[in-house]
């Protein structure tokens, strides 16, 4: 199969980001409702890390996990809700070449090392409830450095990999994107080349890299619900299930919303840009409110801080 028509990636110096096809008196809405959410986020996230960095009884494996993933989820929502507020407010919703590319480029770094950091995360889980006395030797501090900066170093390959196959491809005449933002599945759509090899590193990728972190995240939990189900009283069960319950609520949400948009792929497109809006904003801005809600410890360091700034300004 060649070419579908003329044109080459070369010819194109910019894309046009669709968005939401609605009236456009609701892009005003649109874009007031994707402030307070992104602000959400920011304010979400921005405080946990804050939290975990000033207090020192925050100092374990899990909260050096739950802080990396909210520098992540802030992140890549930091790389899409703007330039999708600007073009809700404008009237030419371009994207360049390069910033297309660049766009994807950190969204997908940054989603694909999120994947890792739960499982890091889950492992974290296994280790504090079916080896609890070996847990601090299992969960040195030198064990979780290794394992986000590899969970990063695997954020970087896919990223890399994705974006060299989606943007060497060829263009049609058509500049348009079906999503407000440089979605892979929306720009392959608009190609005249053969994808074939863009499939093939799509179901690598998936094989190789997603997958494990499934695999890791399901047999963790297998161990943990074992282990749990043999404590004796139901207390200590409740107890234990509570640790894990907020980690449980994060990967249903990401991967959740994630296997319906890439795995389903809903025939409505704006069905699909509503279901990319919960991972992408949503899910980031409810993490930290998870953890928060669900968590003593950081419950118990934001009370600290907020006597400190009540002491301070009385």
């Amino acid at each position: 199969m060649g070419d579908k028509g003329a044109g080459n990636h070369s010819d194109v110096t910019d894309f046009i980001l669709v968005g939401f096809r609605v009236r456009p008196e609701f892009h005003s809405l649109l874009f007031l409702l994707f402030l307070l959410v992104y602000g959400m986020v920011l304010l979400g996230n921005i405080s946990m890390m804050a939290i975990i960095v000033t207090d020192s009884q925050l100092n374990t494996p899990m909260y050096f996990f739950l802080g990396n993933l909210s520098f992540i989820d802030l992140s890549y929502s930091t790389v899409i809700a703007p330039k999708a507020m600007v073009n809700f407010l404008s009237e030419k919703k371009t994207v360049s070449f390069a910033g297309c590319a660049a766009q994807f480029f950190v969204f997908a770094l940054f989603i694909v090392t999120e994947g890792f950091v739960l499982a890091a995360m889950a492992y974290d889980r296994f280790i504090a409830i079916c080896n609890p006395l070996l847990y601090s030797v299992h969960m040195s501090r030198r064990l979780c450095t290794q394992l986000v900066a590899g969970s990063y170093f695997c954020g970087w390959v896919s990223s890399i990999l994705q974006v060299s196959v989606t943007f060497s491809v060829s263009f049609c005449a058509s500049r348009v994107i079906d999503h407000f933002y440089c979605d892979s599945y929306q720009i392959e759509k608009i190609s005249c080349s053969n994808l074939f090899v863009n499939k093939m590193v799509s179901f690598s990728l998936a094989a190789f890299i997603i997958l494990p972190t499934i695999v890791i995240i399901v047999i963790s939990y297998m161990y943990i619900v074992t282990t749990v189900l043999k404590i004796p009283s139901s207390e200590g069960r409740k107890k234990a299930f509570s640790t894990c319950s907020s980690h449980l609520g994060v990967v249903s949400l990401l991967y959740g919303t994630v296997f319906f948009v890439y795995l389903i792929r809903p025939s409505n497109a704006e069905l699909h840009k509503v279901a990319s809006v919960f991972y992408i904003l949503v899910t980031p801005m409810l993490n930290p409110l998870i953890y928060s809600l669900r968590n003593k410890d950081v419950k118990l360091a934001l009370r600290k801080i907020l006597w400190k700034r009540k002491a301070l300004s009385s």
